[in-house]
C-alpha cells in the first residue's frame, strides 16, 4: 500500500485507490498529476482574464511585463482576483441560506408538505432579532413573516445586516469605524463584481477591504441564515452517536448516499428511506433494507441531527462509488466533481442530479422544489430500490469507525449545565488553554486528511478544545478523535474537563456552512469575558482548504477578529503588498490576521503560541513555552 501512502493516510482511501486502478477508474489524484507543473503565473494571482484586451500576466521576477494591457499591476490583479474568490464564496453559502429561507417561506403558506417548523421556540427568538411581530399570529404566519424580513437582508439596501447586532459591540464598531459593515448579502457580491470590472476599482487596499465587507455579509448574513432556518425547520442539533468511512455502506441493503450542501433535499430523502412500503419493497427485492449515508456536508447534516453515517469526504466520492454498493446519489450542489457521472458509468450506480442551478455531465436531472419534494423523494428512493438488483460485485474494504457528531451552541451549553461559565471557569484555570476551529476542505495537493487529522492531535495533545466542521470533521471522525477514548491524546487539563463531561476533545460542529456556529461560541465567550472575539484565546485553521468558499471563510474569520492558519498558500504571492497586509497589516485595523503554514505540525505551533499569547494578554495563567 506504500504507493498511495503519500496521496491519503485512510486506511479505506488506500485500500480503495487500488481498487480503482485495478477497475482502470481515473481519480481526482491522477487527474491533478497530469495538470503538473500548474500555472506559476496563476498560482501568484498574476494573471488575469477580466476582459477580452487580455488575457495578461505580469512577470513576477521584473524581467517581462509589469502591466496588463490596461494598466493594472501586480497589487491591482492580484486583489481583484482573491476580491473575486471572496465574491463566489460569498454567493454560495448565501443562495444556499436563500434556498432555505425560499422552504420557510413555502412553508408559511402551507406550500411545502412534507416539511414543517421543527423548533418554533428558537424561529419566536430569531423573529423577536427580526422586528417580527409573533403576538396573536400562529406558527406559519410567523414563518412567513420571518422569512419575507430575512428575504430583506438579501435584496434591500440597509446600513446593516440584522444580525451583525449578536457580534460583540466592540467589534461592531471595529466594523463601522473600518467602513466594512455589511449591508445587504447579495449587495455586497455584486458590488465586488462591479469593483473588479475593468477601469472601477484600482486600489488594492480598497478592493481588499471590500473583499472583508463581502465575507462578513457571508458569515454574518448568508451563512448565518443558513443555519438558522436550517435548525427551524429540521431541528436543532444533539449529541448522538453514529460511524464514518466507507465501511458504513452495507453489502446486503440498498445504499443510497446524499452528496452536496443542501438539507433541503437530504432530509425528504432521510423521510422516504423510513417510509415501512419502501423497506417492504426493498426485502422483495432481495435487500434487507434501505441505508442512507452521506458525504461533504449535506452528510454533515444529516449526521448532526439525525445521526446518519458518514462514508466520506470530499476526496472521497469517486472511492465511494468504486465499491460497486451504492445503488444511487443523490447530488445537489458545491463540491461535486464533474468526473461522479463518467465513474458511476462504470458501475451501476444511478447518478441523479436535483437542484435548478446545478446540472453534471452523466447524471439523470431532477428537481427538487418544496411543493414537490416529498413526493419525488419517495420516486427517487424507489427506482434506488429497483436499482439493487443490477448489482455486480462489491467491496467494502474496511468497519465503521464510531464517532459521536451533533455540537451545535445549544448542545454544548447543554453540556455545560446551560450556561458558559464550566467552560470559562476551565479556560482561567488554564486546564483548557484555548479553543480552535478547524475547518476546510480536502485538496489532491496535500495527502488526503493528513493535514487536519495531524493539526488536530498536537492541538488536543496541548490543551486546546478543538470544534470542527466540514470535511475537517469526517477526517477527525475517520481518526477516532470523536469519542471519549480519543481522550488518551489530550493534555490532562483538557482530559479532565472532557472526561467529566463525557465528550470528546473534539467536537463536530456540523457543515461548512455551519462555521456560523464557532463564532456564536465565540461570541457568547466574548460577551462572558465582557470583551472582544479578537481578544478571545481562539484561532481558526484550513489545512486542507481548495474552494471559493473557504476564501471567504477564512476572510470572514479573521475580519470577526479570529487568528486564522491555512495550509495551501492563496494565489496572492505575486504581489508582497497583499501578502504583507493580509499577513500582517490587518493585525492594527480589526485585531487578527491570516498566517500560512502548510505543515501542520508547524502550523499547531502558531496557534499554541497565539493562545498563549491572548491568555497573557487576558491575565489568565500563562504557559511558557
Amino acid at each position: 500500500m506504500k504507493k498511495y501512502e503519500n496521496l491519503t493516510i485512510t486506511e479505506d482511501g488506500q485500500l480503495m485507490l487500488k481498487k480503482a486502478e485495478r477497475d482502470q477508474i481515473e481519480t481526482v489524484w491522477e487527474r491533478y498529476q497530469k495538470q503538473l507543473p500548474q500555472c506559476g503565473y496563476c498560482e501568484m494571482g498574476l494573471s488575469c482574464r477580466i476582459c477580452n484586451m487580455g488575457p495578461c500576466r505580469v512577470d513576477p521576477f521584473g524581467e517581462g511585463p509589469q502591466q496588463g494591457v490596461c494598466g493594472a499591476d501586480a497589487d491591482i490583479i492580484v486583489a481583484r482576483n482573491i476580491g473575486r474568490m471572496i465574491a463566489v464564496g460569498a454567493a454560495a453559502h448565501s443562495d444556499h441560506g436563500r434556498d432555505l429561507v425560499e422552504v420557510l417561506a413555502a412553508v408559511g403558506e402551507n406550500k411545502a408538505p412534507g416539511y414543517s417548523i421543527k423548533e418554533p421556540e428558537k424561529m419566536k427568538a430569531l423573529a423577536a432579532e427580526y422586528g417580527v411581530e409573533c403576538r396573536d399570529k400562529d406558527i406559519l404566519q410567523i414563518a412567513a413573516g420571518l422569512a419575507r424580513a430575512m428575504q430583506e437582508d438579501y435584496g434591500t439596501r440597509k446600513k446593516e445586516l440584522t444580525l451583525t447586532k449578536r457580534a460583540p459591540e466592540k467589534r461592531q464598531e471595529i466594523w463601522r469605524k473600518l467602513g466594512v459593515m455589511p449591508r445587504g448579502i447579495d449587495r455586497e457580491t455584486s458590488e465586488m463584481m462591479h469593483r473588479t470590472h475593468m477601469g472601477v476599482d484600482n486600489g488594492w487596499q480598497s478592493l481588499l477591504l471590500h473583499g472583508i465587507r463581502n465575507a462578513l455579509s457571508d458569515g454574518w448574513g448568508g451563512s448565518l441564515i443558513a443555519t438558522e432556518v436550517s435548525d427551524i425547520l429540521f431541528g436543532i442539533p444533539k449529541p448522538s452517536m453514529t460511524s464514518v468511512n466507507t465501511g458504513v455502506l452495507r453489502e446486503k441493503e440498498v445504499n443510497i448516499l446524499v452528496h452536496g450542501h443542501n438539507p433541503v433535499v437530504s432530509e425528504m430523502i432521510l423521510l422516504a428511506c423510513q417510509d415501512p412500503d419502501m423497506t417492504a419493497l426493498a426485502k422483495s427485492k432481495g435487500a434487507e433494507g434501505i441505508h442512507l449515508s452521506g458525504l461533504c456536508c449535506t452528510g454533515n447534516e444529516l449526521l448532526m441531527r439525525h445521526g446518519v453515517p458518514m462514508a466520506g469526504n470530499h476526496l472521497m466520492t469517486e472511492l465511494i462509488i468504486a465499491t460497486g454498493a451504492a445503488d444511487m446519489i443523490l447530488a445537489d450542489y458545491q463540491c461535486i466533481m464533474p468526473s461522479l457521472g463518467t465513474v458511476a458509468a462504470c458501475y451501476h450506480t444511478k447518478m441523479i442530479s436535483t437542484s435548478d442551478k446545478a446540472r453534471f455531465p452523466g447524471m439523470e436531472h431532477r428537481e427538487f422544489h418544496p411543493e414537490n419534494a416529498a413526493d419525488l423523494a419517495g420516486e427517487l428512493v424507489k427506482e434506488a430500490v429497483e436499482n439493487f438488483s443490477r448489482r455486480g460485485k462489491v467491496y467494502i474494504p474496511v468497519e465503521p469507525v464510531p464517532a459521536l457528531g451533533g455540537f451545535s451552541v445549544e448542545a454544548i451549553v447543554a453540556a455545560l449545565g446551560g450556561t458558559p461559565a464550566p467552560l470559562l471557569e476551565a479556560l482561567k484555570e488554564g486546564k483548557i488553554r484555548g479553543a480552535a476551529g478547524v475547518v476546510g476542505c480536502n485538496n489532491p495537493k496535500i495527502t488526503h486528511d493528513q493535514g487536519h487529522v495531524s493539526l488536530v492531535k498536537k492541538l488536543i495533545a496541548n490543551d486546546i478544545l478543538v470544534v470542527d466542521t466540514g470535511c475537517a470533521a469526517v477526517a477527525t471522525a475517520k481518526a477516532g478523535f470523536k469519542v471519549t477514548e480519543a481522550l488518551q491524546y489530550a493534555g490532562p487539563g483538557l482530559k479532565e474537563i472532557c472526561g467529566a463531561l463525557q465528550i470528546p476533545p473534539v467536537l463536530h460542529m456540523g457543515s461548512c456552512v455551519d462555521n456560523v456556529r464557532i463564532l456564536m461560541l465565540a461570541c457568547a465567550l466574548a460577551d462572558a469575558l465582557d470583551t472582544d472575539i479578537s481578544d478571545l484565546p481562539m484561532a481558526g485553521a484550513a489545512p486542507e482548504w481548495y474552494s471559493e468558499k473557504a476564501v471567504s471563510i477564512g476572510a470572514y474569520f479573521v475580519a470577526s477578529g479570529v487568528y486564522t492558519v491555512l495550509g495551501p498558500m492563496p494565489p496572492i504571492t505575486g504581489s508582497m503588498n497583499v501578502v504583507k497586509l493580509l499577513t500582517e497589516g490587518l493585525e492594527d485595523v480589526i485585531g487578527a490576521t491570516f498566517a500560512v503554514e502548510p505543515d501542520p505540525e508547524k502550523a499547531a505551533d502558531l496557534i499554541c503560541r497565539h493562545i498563549e499569547k491572548k491568555r497573557k494578554t487576558l491575565g489568565l495563567k500563562h504557559r511558557k513555552e
